[in-house]
Formats: C-alpha cells, sequence, structure tokens
C-alpha cells in the first residue's frame, strides 16, 4: 500500500462491510426472542469492533505501535498490512493476503457461514412440521448454528487480530454455550422421548469422527 492510499479513517468501509456481515447473519438467524435477538447483537458488536479497527481507526495497533516500533524497527505500524498482526508477529514475508494463515482465515469464516446457512434451513422446516430438527447438519452436531458462529468468528481473528475482538471472543462463546444449554432444556421439554435419545447420539458441539476419519451420523 502506498502513502498516498489512507489505511484507515475508511468509515464508508466500516459501515457497509459491518452492515453485509450482519445482515447476512440476520437473514440466516431470524431472531424472534429475546435471546435470539442478543445474540445476534453480540455478533453484531464483535463485527463492528472488528471492522472499526480493520479500516476506521486502529485501537490495537495505536496501543501497541510503541512496542511494535521497538521490536520491528523497519516496520510502519500504521500501514494496512501491519494490521496483519500474526503476520508480523511471525516475521512472515509477501502479501498477507495470501499467506497460509489469511486463507485458512477465509476458509473458516466461508464454512462457518454455509453450516449456519444449512442449519437455518433444516431447522426452520422442522419447526414448520414441528418436528425436532435431526437431519443435515444437526445429524452431525446439535447446535449446528452456533458452531457456524463461533467458526466465523475464529476465522476473524486469524485474520485481523485486535485486542477488543480477542477479549470479546471467549465471552461470545460462553454466551453460545449457555443458549445451547437453554435451547436444550426447551427441546426436552417439547419431546420428551425424542430428544434424550437424540442427544445420546448426537454431540453438543464436537462431532464424533469414527475410524475412518468421517463424522458419524446420527440414525432416527
Amino acid at each position: 500500500m502506498t502513502d498516498t492510499v489512507p489505511a484507515y479513517g475508511l468509515w464508508l468501509l466500516v459501515i457497509v462491510n459491518s452492515a453485509l456481515f450482519i445482515a447476512f447473519a440476520f437473514s440466516f438467524t431470524k431472531p424472534q426472542t429475546k435471546r435470539d435477538w442478543r445474540s445476534l447483537g453480540a455478533f453484531s458488536a464483535f463485527v463492528l469492533a472488528l471492522f472499526t479497527e480493520m479500516y476506521g481507526f486502529p485501537l490495537t495497533i495505536y496501543l501497541l505501535s510503541g512496542w511494535l516500533g521497538d521490536r520491528y524497527p523497519a516496520l510502519d505500524p500504521f500501514s494496512h498490512e501491519a494490521g496483519h498482526l500474526w503476520s508480523t508477529l511471525f516475521s512472515q514475508s509477501g502479501d498477507p493476503h495470501v499467506s497460509m494463515l489469511h486463507i485458512l482465515s477465509n476458509l473458516l469464516i466461508a464454512t462457518g457461514f454455509i453450516i449456519v446457512a444449512r442449519a437455518w434451513h433444516v431447522l426452520h422446516a422442522a419447526q414448520v412440521r414441528g418436528e425436532l430438527a435431526t437431519s443435515g447438519p444437526y445429524a452431525v452436531v446439535r447446535h449446528p448454528q452456533y458452531v457456524g458462529f463461533i467458526a466465523v468468528l475464529l476465522g476473524f481473528l486469524l485474520q485481523w487480530p485486535t485486542l477488543l475482538t480477542a477479549l470479546m471472543f471467549p465471552i461470545l462463546a460462553v454466551m453460545y454455550v449457555r443458549l445451547a444449554h437453554a435451547e436444550e432444556h426447551e427441546a426436552a421439554r417439547h419431546f420428551p422421548v425424542r430428544y434424550p435419545d437424540y442427544a445420546a447420539h448426537v454431540p453438543a458441539f464436537i462431532p464424533h469422527f469414527g475410524d475412518d476419519g468421517s463424522a458419524t451420523h446420527a440414525h432416527h
């Protein structure tokens, strides 16, 4: 990036990128309860904090600028490339956008949203029929939507780590686990026979893998 191109202060990009990701999450979660809105709100806060530092004001870089300047004297800490802190800390050369870490982060983000989208379609269809969602992603884990969102958040952390999002990530993960437990209690009340059997065969968040390395599926 040349000196003529501003690295930060691009608030329109902050607004557009945040709105796109939040709208995408909204379209697949369709929040209805207060719990749903809290979940979406926490995700939205994470996204807004991320893009604010990515394009608006680099708070993390500002706070670490003295340390970065001492440790990497040739580095311009306020260049956009320096915002890819993992590449800087691991002394990786070249364009950080084509590094393995950046590619992995994009895969996590894309995979996470695909999981969320697929899970929503299965859940919505089951709700319309008044049944328990047990097919598709729900045959692999009981809470695929939360797994998908955690994958997205982790991908963002790998791509553009900030102090604020690093602090928010474990808080959001714990919140998703608590939301999952609350949903399990509700499901057990609505499906007193079916849900305990389903829960006994399908893990909550981490898939069971067979001897061949593939995820095992529940049979109902």
